[in-house]
């Protein structure tokens, strides 16, 4: 029996309204036997990195030939461009807006276009909800089996963005601004080998593996927390910081980026 057309969605609509439903609706209308994967529906709002950064440690867990649906659109009824992304084992549909630049920094080949075939889309096309009219029906067709270059033509102007790069302090390497933090604005993502080096001075202190730290400095705290993939969760806070609330959403924040 041949293996379903896999589809995933990421959004930042949420789950208590009807926006995500109707999106599937569209796709199921057009393609039945699809099978719909929910990825994620709670990216920050209108945060493109955020969402950058859910599907980049996501979509190479699927199989082969997924088409992986984005919409996080603060241009949405604007000139920005929807678009269709190429790589040698992956589809993705989603605004020109930098969503995707992780995918283009990461994959060796990319093939993008600019969909301009409006005939796949629902007509009328609402200024606010291209997910519904542009993006959801557009994934319905791709995954039915038309071919990619039915959708429009092939552009190389796409808006992209640089993921951060490390920062060396003192043989420790910071990569900032990765997500949105407890207190608004320092959360980052410590490198593999610090997360080493905190578990070797640990266990030689015989204390055993760190599980929260916090570092008082005289203008707050520096919070760590792991995440289960190596990765640590890092607070830059105000001095006045509920600990206890920071240490509850950095380990929920951990479970949530493994």
């Amino acid at each position: 029996m041949p293996r379903k057309q896999v589809v995933t969605l990421t959004t930042d609509f949420g789950t208590s309204d009807h926006f995500v439903g109707v999106m599937k609706g569209v796709i199921i209308n057009i393609n039945p036997d699809v099978e719909l994967v929910d990825l994620c529906h709670n990216v920050n709002s209108y945060d493109v990195f955020d969402a950058a950064f859910t599907l980049a440690q996501s979509y190479r867990y699927f199989p082969s030939d997924t088409i992986h649906l984005v919409v996080i659109d603060p241009g949405v009824g604007t000139a920005r461009r929807p678009i269709l992304v190429r790589t040698m084992e992956y589809k993705f549909v989603a605004p020109d807006n930098g969503v995707l630049s992780l995918i283009y920094e990461r994959e060796e080949s990319v093939e993008v276009r600019h969909i301009t075939a409006d005939h796949y889309f629902l007509n009328p096309v609402s200024n606010t909800f291209h997910a519904r009219d542009i993006f959801a029906p557009v994934v319905g067709w791709l995954s039915k089996g038309v071919e990619v270059d039915k959708f429009g033509d092939p552009i190389t102007d796409y808006a992209k963005f640089a993921s951060p790069k490390p920062k060396h302090i003192c043989d420790i390497s910071l990569a900032e601004a990765l997500m949105e933090g407890v207190r608004g604005n320092a959360v980052a993502a410590l490198a593999a080998s610090l997360a080493n080096r905190l578990g070797r001075a640990a266990l030689t202190a015989g204390s055993g593996a760190p599980q929260f730290l916090q570092l008082q400095a005289s203008a707050g705290s520096l919070l760590v927390a792991p995440a289960p993939n190596a990765m640590l969760l890092v607070v830059v806070a105000d001095a006045d910081i509920n600990v206890g609330l920071a240490r509850l959403e950095m380990l929920r924040a951990a479970e949530a980026v493994a």
